[in-house]
């Protein structure tokens, strides 16, 4: 809009400011045409192969950060697999060697778990003995 379509009426001024209104002309009946602007075939052309070089440039982008994501899922799978062939190999290896300390010394398991079963007998007989030293009276009370 040029200048001579605004007029600014002005209403009010004070000290904190001021107040005005801006009348603007109105729309012309005829709106303004643009400007046609004609292209060359040769304009025509590069414009086109340099869409189809952002088309092709932007394909490959999206080709790459494609292998990229795979060469990524390929490294990780590898990484687990390699990770569970390890866990695989320590969990063989302790029960190897628990196999193996196991074969070497049947006398000492057997001692140790005998030493077990009379510790066991020995709570049990403690428990007894207990129970038989405990005043009968009290039981009659507790039921």
């Amino acid at each position: 809009m040029a200048s001579s379509d605004i007029l600014v009426k002005e209403l009010e001024k004070h000290a904190s400011g001021q107040a005005f209104e801006l009348i603007l002309s109105p729309i012309s009946p005829f709106p303004l045409q643009r400007r046609r602007i004609f292209l060359s075939l040769e304009e025509i052309q590069k414009k086109l192969e340099a869409a189809e070089e952002r088309c092709k440039s932007h394909e490959a982008e999206v080709l790459k950060q494609l292998a990229e994501k795979r060469e990524h899922e390929k490294e990780v799978l590898k990484k687990a697999t390699e990770e569970n062939n390890h866990f695989s190999k320590m969990a063989e290896e302790k029960l190897t060697h628990k196999m193996e300390v196991n074969k070497e010394n049947p006398e000492a398991q057997m001692a140790a778990k005998l030493e077990r079963l009379r510790e066991k007998d020995k709570h049990i007989e403690e428990v007894r003995k207990n129970k038989e030293s405990k005043d009968p009276a009290d039981e009659t009370e507790a039921d």
